[in-house]
């Protein structure tokens, strides 16, 4: 018998059933895991710095003088978790945090001469390709994704909204 491909589905001339269909979504979901993982694990290899981290930069320096707050909403994380990232890329000497204008509690966002040629040499983060995936696809499909992932939780009785603010992996 014929093996689904795990990104196109079921073999060519097969009518899967639930249970299929199930199997599928699973080998998918640990495709895109999968192939996440390995993409930061690389880029905590060559760069110094977690993919959330690498992706928190890149941001800052698309737009420099980007405030906590813009960032951690970019990021779709708690402006702590955000703050907390980025006293490490700090540490690291690749970001500098700035207070400009009568209001001093505003903190501006700048990558670092280190942090840009960091930059020049490294890949994508792996949240951001994920954003680019999502952005490429045609909208009905992303509107079916968007509502089957909301099932999903919604059955999975996954009641942690802020769950998704926080990030998988320490920073």
């Amino acid at each position: 018998m014929a093996q689904p491909n795990p990104r196109t589905g079921p073999a060519p001339g097969t009518s899967p059933g639930p249970e299929a269909r199930v199997q599928t979504v699973i080998r998918r979901l640990r495709v895109l895991f999968r192939a996440l993982q390995g993409h930061s694990r690389r880029i905590q290899e060559d760069c110094g710095v977690s993919a959330a981290q690498l992706w928190a930069l890149w941001e800052v320096h698309l737009e420099p003088g980007l405030s906590v707050g813009d960032l951690s909403q970019r990021l779709s994380i708690h402006a702590s978790t955000a703050s907390n990232m980025l006293d490490k890329l700090e540490r690291k000497g690749l970001l500098a945090r700035r207070r400009a204008g009568r209001d001093q509690r505003v903190v501006r966002l700048y990558a670092t001469p280190t942090g840009r040629r960091l930059l020049d040499t490294a890949p994508a983060p792996a949240q951001g390709e994920l954003n680019r995936a999502l952005q490429a696809l045609p909208r009905e499909s992303l509107t079916a994704l968007e509502r089957g992932l909301g099932d999903l939780l919604e059955i999975m009785e996954t009641p942690d909204e802020r769950a998704a603010l926080r990030p998988i992996t320490d920073d």
